[in-house]
C-alpha cells in the first residue's frame, strides 16, 4: 500500500492537541475494523492512503481514512467493495454519500469515516491539512 504517512508521524496528538497522521500499521493492530479498511483499500489498490486519528479530538468518529482512486470507476468500486466487507464482517451497514458521481465517496463506517478521491478533487479539498491542521504530509500533486 502506498503511504502518504511520512516516518515520523506519530500516533496521538501534536503539542497544541490537534489530531494528527497516525502510523496505520501500530494503530490497525488494536482496531480490526481499521485494520479491515486498510487492507481492502491496499487490496484494491488505493493510492497515497492517509490515516489520521480523531479520537478525543471529535464524536463524529475515532479515524479518518484518506485515499484515492485513479478514475470515477475505481472510486466507485473501491468505495462499495468496502462497503460490502465491512457488512460481511459483522461491523454492521454503513452509509455511502456520492457514490453517483464517484468523484468523493464518504462511506460511515461508524467508528471510521473513509473519504476516496479522485486525485484533483482530493488535492482541492485536501482534508488531510484541514484534520491534521498541518501536520499531514502534501497530497499527491499538492506540492
Amino acid at each position: 500500500m502506498t503511504q502518504a504517512n511520512t516516518p515520523s508521524a506519530e500516533t496521538g496528538t501534536s503539542k497544541s492537541g490537534a489530531a494528527s497522521v497516525v502510523d496505520p500499521a501500530a494503530d490497525s493492530a488494536h482496531d480490526p475494523l481499521l485494520a479491515l479498511v486498510l487492507e481492502q483499500l491496499d487490496e484494491d489498490q488505493a493510492q497515497d492512503v492517509v490515516t489520521i486519528d480523531l479520537e478525543g479530538k471529535t464524536s463524529i468518529a475515532d479515524y479518518m481514512v484518506i485515499g484515492s482512486g485513479r478514475s470515477t470507476r475505481q472510486v466507485a468500486s473501491m468505495a462499495q467493495k468496502l462497503a460490502e466487507k465491512i457488512k460481511h464482517a459483522g461491523f454492521g451497514p454503513v452509509k455511502l454519500e456520492g457514490l453517483a458521481a464517484a468523484d468523493w465517496v464518504l462511506i460511515d463506517a461508524g467508528d471510521i469515516v473513509v473519504h476516496l478521491f479522485r486525485p484533483e478533487v482530493r488535492s482541492f479539498y485536501n482534508l488531510e491539512r484541514m484534520w491534521a491542521f498541518g501536520d499531514a504530509p502534501p497530497v499527491a500533486g499538492n506540492a
